[in-house]
């Protein structure tokens, strides 16, 4: 373990893990409603931040009084303490242990800002803890993990918001619309009753992350830096040797933490086609891709993936396509980069009719009304559950049928294996 930083918390291990043991058993209200009412400017929602790498600086910005940073690398970690202290949070807490950050009763909002391969067990102690959540896409590294993040946050009565907006703010990839202007063309059948293809290449497989994630497969062991403690790094992955290409930064890369390109940015793109398309509530039944023969360990470049859905309706993310190719299809026409369209007087039509239903688009405010976030626990899982099929689709690198209900891929041991993939000892998602 490495030194504990000189503005650790007071509270001891012992204390806190005693703590956040009996707080799993009880249902604990954000402060401000214990308080009653609305919270004045002198009383806001507060937050932790737990992991202090690039995505960090981010969560420093957003809305909540910070009390507490937590990273297993004491440098990452000291250099956002004293960026924060620079801000004006004055009485923020470092931590090295995430668990004493999620034990601590006076936070309402802990934020996930880690590597994928915790979000799930870091999610659902915040979960049983009392804690409201902001966690970083991907949701999870695999579909089982989601399913008991999406559990754990119901049976908890827990807000829950994932790290990503264009399905209700910001100009959607591409398109240089916001995406409900897509819904109202899919949900009003502009471009015929269906099937409709999302087709993502031109914006998605080009985007230079995903050439940039890619993992390698020659990594050499090197010592561990002092200052890192890579075997909490690492928790529930697989000990593997340490190199920083495998760390930090470059952890995209290797399948026992993320998904490479697609994990980094697949929600960004995909989490938009699922509300576009009216699929919250499903996911696709097949899966096929065209790629070279992918590593155990490191995430190699592909070339094609189509998601299929029970009625014909497909997304596909193809690095063959042109920037001339249609984004969305559909049997009576086409949407194309920058919204053109071979529809005639599509905007006209647009323009009358109604959009989406509201949503709240402000995590405070759904934490203090208790009204579930616009991107929150269950159509994050949905979102997140086009990126984990792909990725077992990529590993197997052959085609996959999936059981939209029961979340298991259909007569294929194989690929059901990759559902609830093993966590390293002690930690479990039970």
């Amino acid at each position: 373990m490495p030194e504990k930083p000189s503005n650790a918390a007071k509270l001891s291990r012992r204390s806190a893990l005693k703590g956040l043991a009996a707080m799993a058993t009880v249902q604990i209200l954000p402060s401000h409603l214990a308080l009653g009412g609305p919270k004045a400017p002198s009383n806001q929602l507060t937050k932790g931040i737990i992991g202090c790498g690039g995505i960090c600086s981010a969560h420093l910005g957003m809305p909540g009084k910070l009390l507490a940073l937590c990273d297993v690398d004491r440098k990452h970690l000291d250099r956002r303490m004293a960026q924060a202290k620079k801000r004006g949070s004055k009485e923020v807490t470092g931590y090295s242990d995430f668990r004493e950050l999620i034990a601590r009763k006076d936070i309402d909002i802990v934020h996930v800002a880690t590597p994928p391969h915790w979000h799930a067990l870091m999610s659902i102690a915040a979960a049983k803890a009392g804690k409201d959540i902001w966690c970083e896409k991907p949701m999870s590294r695999t579909i089982g993990e989601g399913i008991a993040m999406v559990k754990a946050v119901e049976e908890q009565q827990r807000m829950f918001r994932l790290n990503t907006w264009f399905r209700f703010r910001g100009n959607y990839y591409g398109l240089g619309r916001p995406a409900s202007d897509a819904w109202k063309v899919v949900q009003h059948k502009l471009l015929g009753d269906g099937p409709y293809t999302f087709n993502l290449g031109t914006g998605f497989v080009g985007n230079w992350k995903l050439r940039q994630w890619s993992g390698r497969t020659d990594l050499k062991e090197q010592p561990i830096p002092e200052h890192l403690d890579y075997d909490f790094w690492l928790g529930p992955a697989p000990m593997k040797p340490y190199t920083p290409l495998r760390v930090h930064g470059k952890f995209r890369g290797y399948w026992d933490y993320d998904g490479g390109g697609l994990g980094d940015m697949g929600q960004h793109y995909l989490d938009p086609c699922q509300f576009v398309l009216g699929k919250d509530g499903e996911s696709p039944v097949h899966v096929e891709v065209d790629t070279q023969p992918q590593d155990d360990d490191a995430v190699l470049p592909w070339r094609r993936i189509e998601m299929t859905y029970a009625d014909g309706t497909k997304i596909v993310l193809d690095a063959a396509n042109k920037p001339k190719d249609p984004i969305i299809s559909g049997p009576k026409g086409n949407i194309y980069r920058g919204f053109k369209s071979d529809v005639p007087d599509l905007d006209k039509k647009l323009k009358d009719l109604p959009g989406p239903p509201p949503m709240v688009t402000d995590f405070h405010q759904s934490v203090r009304e208790r009204k579930t976030f616009a991107l929150n626990q269950r159509n994050g899982f949905r979102s997140c559950t086009l990126i984990n099929i792909a990725k077992v689709a990529l590993r197997m690198n052959q085609p996959l049928h999936f059981d939209s209900k029961n979340l298991k891929f259909i007569d294929n041991d194989v690929a059901n294996r990759y559902i609830d993939q093993p966590m390293r000892g002690p930690w479990s998602l039970s």
